[in-house]
């Protein structure tokens, strides 16, 4: 016995939120991706300044004889440094929060999505269940007709 096929009213609607956790999923893969070159440029700059800083302690050093202008340029040179250092934390600490913000967007939108695909299932399950019962009816009044007729 073949009966109508399954059909969920809410498949629009599912495919819909299907979608929107594959854009979630995408945008939380942009942020990680600007999160790691943000965190990449944090350590160049601070290898950057701890190299300038070695190269301080060097040009300072007791037999290093250097001029004022000189000790000013450096100073100058390793307070840019330090302001791209902070800067750089800064952008980092903004795309963390970029990261944890997608995340629980996509945390939401999956759920919301999953709980579609648990209704779909139930209404699938409901829909086989009673497609069994008219078939199990069906048999019945065969066997019953068949009963009949050998009995007759």
């Amino acid at each position: 016995m073949t009966g109508p096929s399954f059909r969920f009213r809410l498949e629009r609607v599912r495919a819909l939120r299907e979608r929107r956790e594959d854009m979630a999923r995408l945008a939380l893969a942009q942020a990680i991706t600007q999160r790691d070159g943000s965190l990449d440029h944090l350590r160049t700059v601070e290898a950057h300044l701890e190299h300038a800083r070695s190269e301080q302690r060097q040009a300072t050093g007791a037999s290093a004889t250097t001029s004022a202008a000189e000790l000013q340029a450096r100073q100058t040179f390793m307070e840019h440094i330090e302001t791209q250092r902070l800067l750089g934390a800064r952008e980092l600490a903004q795309h963390d929060s970029q990261v944890a913000d997608r995340d629980a967007e996509l945390g939401e939108v999956a759920r919301e999505r999953e709980m579609l695909e648990r209704l779909k299932e139930r209404h699938r399950t409901e829909h086989l269940r009673e497609f069994k019962r008219q078939e199990g009816n069906v048999l019945d009044e065969i066997a019953m007709d068949r009963f009949r007729r050998s009995a007759a």
